[in-house]
């Protein structure tokens, strides 16, 4: 079976990222490994990823091998200043959930959008009774190099297709 619309895609791969700036040309890092032991699956249409990537990945099946750089642009774009917020600090209470080790610059937090889906915000400056938070998604402004293999296509199930998301994931909802 190839990968279409609305089937369950079973993935492995190394995601390295790198930045294009001018004259600086940073060597590509590992971000991510996702071995068969702990396979990356998503529904086909709808997996939030960047649209291109699931162009790329259209019609392979599994078996198949990928290996295709993401550039910023059509990934997840370039920072947004307005993105970079500084809120007061007592909204990150331990009733909250919060530690203040937590609240150390370079750190990401946990948070939730307004449409309740997890997202993370780094900290990068501690103000005093604020703290200055970036909620530019992580891999902002990077190119993102896929290599990996189709581990798996298969059908989804109505209740897959009706929530929109895959089961069985360990956790690893998006």
């Amino acid at each position: 079976m190839k990968i279409t619309n609305n089937s369950v895609v079973g993935l492995t791969y190394e995601l390295k990222v790198s930045k294009d700036e001018e004259e600086v040309e940073s060597a590509p890092f590992s971000v991510e490994v996702r071995d068969g032991e702990d396979p990356f699956f998503f529904l086909f249409g709808n997996s939030g990823l960047p649209e291109k990537f699931e162009e790329l990945l259209a019609g392979k099946a599994k078996g198949d091998s990928f290996n295709f750089i993401i550039t910023a642009e059509d990934a997840y774009g370039q920072a947004d200043e307005e993105m970079i917020m500084a809120l007061p600090k007592d909204q990150f209470n331990s009733q909250n959930g919060f530690e203040p080790n937590m609240l150390e610059e370079g750190n990401f937090l946990p948070l939730i959008d307004e449409n309740g889906f997890p997202m993370q915000a780094k900290v990068i400056k501690d103000l005093g009774e604020e703290i200055l938070l970036d909620f530019n998604h992580p891999l902002v402004g990077f190119d993102l190099h896929f290599d990996g293999e189709v581990f798996e296509v298969r059908e989804a199930t109505e209740e897959e297709l009706e929530h929109g998301h895959v089961h069985g994931e360990h956790g690893h909802e998006h």
